[in-house]
C-alpha cells in the first residue's frame, strides 16, 4: 500500500486543520491507518490509529479529545482533523499502515509527510 499525506500549512494557536491520507496500492480491509508526527530536533511519536474495517479508533494523551480520526472508504482515505491546535503541535506529519493484529513497531508504508506549523 502506498500512502500520500496532505493538508498541512501554517495556522494559528486555536484554529483548525484537516489533514488527508490518501491510500492507493491494494485492499485496506485487514489494516489499521495511523498517525505520526515529527517536531524539529525530537523523536517521531505516535498521535492515533484507525481500523480501516470497523470504527476502533485510539488517540495518544497529547492530542485526546482534541483531535479526530476518520475515514471514507469510497475516497481511499483517513482524515485527521485537529482542532484547538497549540504551537506544540507544530510537527511534520505522517500517515503509515499496518495489518490488523500486529504492534505499533509494524507500521511502514511511510508517505512523505505533510507539514503543519502552529504560531502563537
Amino acid at each position: 500500500v502506498q500512502l500520500q499525506a496532505s493538508g498541512g500549512g501554517l495556522v494559528q494557536a486555536g484554529h483548525s486543520l484537516r489533514l488527508s491520507c490518501a491510500a492507493t496500492g491494494r485492499a485496506l480491509s485487514n489494516f489499521f491507518i495511523g498517525w505520526f508526527r515529527q517536531a524539529p530536533g525530537k523523536e517521531r511519536e505516535f498521535v492515533g490509529q484507525i481500523s480501516w474495517s470497523g470504527s476502533l479508533t485510539y488517540y495518544e494523551d497529547s492530542v485526546k479529545g482534541r483531535f479526530t480520526i476518520s475515514k471514507d472508504r469510497a475516497k481511499n482515505t483517513v482524515y485527521l482533523q485537529m482542532n484547538s491546535l497549540k504551537p506544540e503541535d507544530t510537527a511534520v506529519y505522517y500517515c503509515a499502515a499496518k495489518l490488523r493484529g500486529s504492534d505499533r513497531t509494524a507500521y511502514g508504508s511511510w508517505g512523505p509527510g505533510t507539514l503543519v506549523t502552529v504560531s502563537s
